[in-house]
């Protein structure tokens, strides 16, 4: 497979700096960006276009915590991940007061679409209001959650760092793949509900 941290020039770790990594796309891609080669002959727009969209796939992986955590693993171990997602019990807690959430917020949504009366639908705004504000109180776990998340990612570059080089026998052997994965799964988590809760957000506003 591709690996995007080389494509990148980028060394292989968990966190990378997203504006460090968007710098060095930008400095990488402004050789091949079409704008520039429009006038090549077609073979060199042709391996232009190719590689500016090898570039561009693997911006858009590693600048994505979830997908470079996957493509580092699958990299490392050779696979990818397990499909089996456990969730910590505190995790499970949070998942379920979410989910309770978000189904009130679409049952809502649905006797708001059916109201015609005028006075109803000053009650409906105001109970929308207040939806609106659990919601997004909960989004304050989620994103404390992430931080966290974050700074152990930042924390396991040094094994990464001082693992031996790629290729060697024993490097995976030493990596904490494990702890990463849990990382990653939990990161999958955060994202896919925050984006649940925004999207109602969304709804709710209009």
């Amino acid at each position: 497979m591709t690996d995007y941290f080389a494509l990148l020039d980028e060394p292989r770790r968990p966190w990378l700096d997203p504006e460090a990594l968007k710098t060095r796309f930008l400095k990488l891609t402004a050789q091949v960006h079409p704008d520039r080669v429009h006038t090549a002959s077609e073979s060199d727009k042709g391996t232009a276009h190719q590689r500016f969209a090898e570039l561009n796939a693997a911006y858009n992986c590693l600048r994505q915590p979830k997908e470079r955590l996957l493509h580092l693993l699958e990299l490392e171990r050779g696979r990818k991940p397990d499909g089996v997602q456990k969730i910590a019990s505190a995790t499970m807690d949070l998942f379920i007061e979410i989910s309770r959430h978000c189904r009130e917020a679409d049952v809502f949504l649905a006797s708001r679409a059916n109201a015609t009366s005028p006075l109803l639908k000053v009650q409906l705004f105001e109970r929308g209001m207040a939806l609106t504000e659990k919601l997004n109180a909960l989004l304050q776990p989620l994103n404390v959650r992430r931080e966290a998340l974050i700074g152990q990612m930042q924390n396991l570059n040094m094994a990464w760092e001082s693992a031996p080089k790629v290729g060697t026998p024993t490097r995976v052997n030493v990596l904490p793949c494990s702890r990463l994965e849990h990382i990653c799964r939990e990161f999958s988590f955060l994202t896919r509900w925050s984006e649940q809760i925004r999207e109602r957000v969304v709804q709710l506003s209009f």
